[in-house]
């Protein structure tokens, strides 16, 4: 029986106090990505996969007022961020404005993310955005994250 090695799947996952801030979500995040190769040849897509955390820690931590769990899995096609807060509201798109200086995290994943979608539980939700990297063959668009 020969072994299949052509999945290589990798995991970590933090918890962030509202009080440790969204910065220290980036820096952690920023450094376990650097453990994928792919990364050095795609800067755009791991500034693009920063700004998600960015956006989702900010949103457990303002919005839901949480700790934000945050789990980075690489699964050989896409890598999905997952920001779990224990609010069990389900996040609603905000009416566009000009004025307002909020109200725009999810519309900003929707625009960096190959797709994402929001998972209600028992403990509240879990947003989980996709990103293919160039050159990798991922989720085709409107293929489910499951």
């Amino acid at each position: 029986m020969t072994k299949d090695t052509s999945l290589r799947a990798v995991g970590w996952a933090q918890s962030f106090p509202v009080s440790q801030g969204v910065r220290a979500g980036r820096y952690w995040a920023r450094e376990h990505l650097a453990a994928l190769e792919w990364t050095r040849d795609t800067p755009e897509t791991v500034d693009s996969i920063l700004l998600c955390v960015s956006e989702l820690i900010t949103n457990a931590h303002v919005h839901a007022r949480s700790d934000a769990q945050l789990v980075l899995t690489w699964d050989s096609r896409c890598l999905h961020v997952s920001v779990h807060d224990s609010d069990p509201l389900l996040p609603a798109k905000q009416p566009e404005s000009l004025t307002t200086t909020g109200g725009r995290g999810l519309a900003i994943v929707d625009a960096v993310a190959d797709e994402w979608a929001t998972h209600s539980q028992a403990s509240g939700k879990t947003i989980t955005a996709c990103f293919v990297p160039p050159g990798v063959r991922g989720l085709r668009h409107g293929e489910s994250l499951g």
